[in-house]
């Protein structure tokens, strides 16, 4: 009988330079007021996201098994997508440098925190948690096209070595994975992950309180935000094939 191989020493053997910051997520380590936290952040903010949210985003939300009553398992979520778009929610020890990011992206590997805020942190945690991952990342990877343009996007990240560049595709994810809308039915969906994760953003952004101009890429490219303000302006896409192309088409202009 052979010995077992575990998830963590499969995913290191497919990675260079992330695989350092690899771990195990020890489920069982989390507390009842652990788990009470994320099914208040969960309720809170899912009767908003069923109205405003992307349909994707919520059908994604019910494929990969996510409770509003406990944390995930990241291992049951990743069984659940990865036969589905070949990508996983894999634990990591904290934030990654760039090059490990895109690294990860490019194998179809989520990097997610394992670890989760603190209640008096609850509207606002300056470095993503496991709510903000999961919650906020992971249902819109249960899509195919989305899937197919963030690993479009980590293959190309990896190979850019111009700083400018990488500054202008980090804009590029910032207005669609990060801080993305689109045009479904007539009205604007969230589907970006700090909108989705953010009851104060995303009340403002559906309440109007910031510019909704037509995704351009040249304008996204050339669009300077700051990480720590609500943003001023935000894009909207008309499908998910939008952004998969406009990927494709910004390798070939910073390359």
């Amino acid at each position: 009988m052979g010995i077992a191989t575990s998830p963590l020493n499969l995913a290191q053997g497919k990675l260079n330079v992330a695989a350092p910051y690899l771990i195990e997520q020890t489920w069982a380590d989390y507390t009842p007021e652990q788990h009470a936290i994320w099914s208040e952040l969960v309720t809170r903010r899912m009767p908003q996201l069923r109205e405003h949210a992307c349909q994707e985003y919520l059908d994604g939300f019910q494929q990969i098994g996510l409770r509003e009553d406990q944390l995930p398992n990241l291992s049951e979520v990743s069984a659940l997508l990865q036969p589905r778009t070949g990508w996983q929610s894999t634990p990591v020890s904290g934030f990654l440098p760039a090059d490990a990011f895109f690294e990860m992206l490019a194998a179809r590997m989520f990097p997610t925190t394992t670890w989760l805020r603190s209640r008096d942190s609850m509207e606002y945690t300056p470095e993503p948690d496991i709510f903000h991952d999961v919650f906020g990342h992971v249902p819109m990877h249960a899509h195919p096209v989305f899937a197919d343009f963030l690993e479009s996007y980590g293959k190309i990240c990896a190979r850019l070595t111009d700083p400018v560049a990488l500054e202008r595709m980090g804009r590029l994810f910032w207005f669609t994975v990060e801080f993305g809308l689109i045009r479904q039915n007539g009205e604007i969906k969230v589907y970006g992950s700090g909108l989705i994760s953010s009851h104060g953003e995303c009340t403002r952004v559906l309440a109007g309180g910031c510019e909704v101009k037509d995704f351009n890429l040249d304008s996204v490219l050339d669009q300077e935000f700051q990480t720590s303000e609500m943003q001023p302006v935000l894009y909207a896409v008309e499908s998910f094939d939008q952004i998969y192309e406009a990927t494709k088409q910004a390798e070939s202009r910073l390359a």
